[in-house]
């Protein structure tokens, strides 16, 4: 057979109904069947691989499958619409999403790595960054369908990103048009791969332009992280007549941070950031963005991840949607 074990394959194989099967797998200590017909039904469950869903036994739907996402912060909004996506996609293919937050402070990879090395997961999708989650050494030891989401990993059956590269050229040619020469870029952490896709990218332009490597900050995808990096590259660089940063959260911090050194943006500093959110129209001011499709890409995820639950061949894909610049009132000429 292809794809994944259903309860009423079991329930074919064995002779016997899918009630029947349901019960004997759960330990139903009211059902009355022979002991030679509950041992053909465990011995034929395990041979055709059938895991039970964890989300339809709770709900006793047994079509009911579950979907689990991990995404690095639920504070950051960019993942708001990367759930919201997978959500919708999941609910339409017949599935339930549930949504874990991974970051170092908390166990979400500890909960998942259980649940990988308990079989009790039907497919994750990945969206977490942090290259250290013990959850990706549980999926070596113990292989459940996944995908990951919004990074690349080197040898992983499918990874579904976003053109960050293109990204980082819309913005670097926007800043360019303007005439700004003296650019540099808040990028996101060393360790996170869409990040280091953002920054090299944002630098290969500056180079086929000719015109001098922008100088380079790091800091988290947060309004903190933003404000500490860019008063670092603000008081490091003070020539600086524009900054795209890698994240609409780190343009929050940044403006921030203008503010205090008594920059007015956009007269002494234009400000671009990567992400658009609904927020970047209603910030003081509204902040330019390069649009990406993350609605999309949650949706496009779970697609992915359903295609391997069904049995078919693994593939990673680069979302085509080109990103899309929105101008606002916080760029302008130098």
């Amino acid at each position: 057979m292809t794809g994944r074990a259903r309860l009423e394959d079991v329930a074919n194989a064995a002779g016997v109904s899918k009630s029947t099967v349901s019960r004997v797998l759960s330990d139903d200590p009211t059902l009355s069947v022979r002991d030679e017909t509950r041992e053909r039904v465990q011995t034929l469950a395990q041979e055709l691989g059938y895991r039970p869903h964890p989300v339809a036994r709770a709900l006793a739907v047994p079509d009911t499958g579950a979907l689990t996402l991990l995404v690095p912060n639920l504070s950051n909004p960019a993942y708001v619409e990367i759930i919201r996506g997978a959500y919708r996609r999941a609910r339409e293919r017949g599935y339930v999403l549930l949504c874990a937050e991974d970051f170092e402070d908390q166990e979400a990879d500890e909960a998942f790595t259980e649940l990988v090395e308990g079989g009790r997961v039907d497919g994750l999708l990945i969206a977490s960054a942090r290259p250290e989650n013990r959850l990706l050494d549980a999926l070596g030891r113990h292989p459940v369908p996944h995908v990951f989401v919004n990074r690349s990993v080197p040898g992983a059956p499918a990874n579904v990103t976003l053109d960050v590269e293109r990204a980082s050229l819309v913005a670097y040619e926007h800043l360019a048009g303007l005439g700004h020469t003296a650019i540099g870029h808040l990028a996101g952490p060393r360790d996170v791969q869409s990040a280091r896709g953002r920054e090299a990218a944002f630098l290969a332009a500056a180079a086929e332009a000719g015109l001098p490597e922008p100088p380079v900050a790091r800091g988290a995808f947060t309004p903190s992280g933003g404000a500490e990096a860019g008063e670092h590259l603000l008081r490091e660089h003070p020539q600086l007549t524009a900054v795209f940063t890698s994240s609409l959260a780190q343009a929050i911090g940044l403006l921030h941070v203008a503010r205090e050194l008594g920059r007015a943006v956009p007269g002494d500093l234009s400000v671009i950031a990567y992400d658009e959110l609904p927020v970047a129209a209603y910030l003081s001011p509204p902040v330019t963005t390069v649009a990406m499709p993350l609605s999309e890409l949650g949706a496009a995820a779970v697609d992915t991840l359903v295609e391997l639950l069904d049995g078919r061949e693994p593939r990673s894909q680069v979302l085509g949607s080109e990103p899309v610049l929105v101008e606002r009132e916080s760029t302008g000429p130098p």
